[in-house]
């Protein structure tokens, strides 16, 4: 009896620790799966955020342009017109006298040197060849010199003088527009600002009634002038800056060639 009773309670503990262990095992599982679903989760969140901020880019580009319109229509077609129009004349001027004025750069040093060395070699004339094909207003200057260096030091050196003056013009044709047009920009602005809070006084007047609604909707269309003639006179300011600081580069490099010139024809003479 003692040996079933035995018997029954071995198979009986023998069981229990089966069951255990399969319940482990299963845990381990159920665990596993669970971290392998929160992975995938994971990696499908990251993804969509991705999608996301990727699909937002364009959007938000999108919307700048649109708001952009928005405005520039709520400004007003009169003034936020002319606006406009000084913006765009400004800029094709200012676009122009960039590549006349690259195209105006020459390196002074090398023509003096040829110049130099033309009249060394082939007399006056030599050197009137070079200059006549040589670009730029520091050549146009050489050949005037060297077209009255027979008459004299000093006719040659007031025929460069005088041409210097017509190039100096040249370099600076059309400049006047664009600082014309930075002034302007902003006192359109200013004006329909003043006009905008004039009619805004006038609804309230005629509305009989101090609505908020009324007097910001005026005041909104009347800031937006402002606002974009201001940005239309800093865009010019920066160009007009980089044309005036080329041209006196060019200049000084006229200058400077000019003297050199004078000194290389003072030497051949002797």
């Amino acid at each position: 009896m003692k040996k079933i009773v035995f018997a029954l309670a071995l198979a009986g503990f023998l069981g229990q620790t089966t069951m255990a262990q399969e319940m482990e095992s299963a845990g381990a599982d159920e665990t596993a799966a669970v971290e392998t679903t929160e992975a995938m989760e994971a990696t499908q969140a990251a993804d969509d955020m991705a999608s996301m901020q990727d699909a937002e880019e364009p959007q938000e580009a999108a919307s700048f342009t649109q708001e952009l319109k928005k405005r520039f229509i709520e400004g007003g077609p009169g003034f936020m017109g002319i606006v406009l129009i000084c913006l765009i004349l400004g800029l094709a001027i200012a676009i122009e006298r960039i590549i006349f004025l690259n195209l105006a750069s020459t390196n002074s040093q090398k023509l003096t040197a040829g110049v130099e060395e033309a009249l060394a070699s082939g007399g006056v004339d030599a050197a009137k060849e070079l200059c006549r094909n040589t670009k730029g207003p520091v050549a146009s200057i050489f050949y005037q010199g060297l077209d009255r260096v027979d008459e004299g030091i000093e006719n040659a050196e007031k025929a460069v003088v005088a041409y210097g003056g017509v190039q100096m013009g040249q370099l600076e044709k059309n400049v006047s527009w664009i600082s014309l047009f930075i002034a302007l920009a902003p006192m359109l602005g200013f004006m329909g600002t003043v006009i905008g809070m004039i009619q805004a006084f006038d609804k309230i007047e005629a509305a009989g009634d101090m609505q908020p609604s009324l007097v910001a909707g005026g005041i909104k269309v009347a800031l937006l002038t402002t606002v974009f003639g201001l940005i239309v006179a800093i865009i010019l300011q920066i160009f007009y800056n980089y044309i005036v600081a080329k041209i006196d580069s060019i200049v000084n490099d006229m200058e400077d060639a000019s003297i050199n010139l004078i000194d290389i024809l003072v030497a051949h003479k002797k």
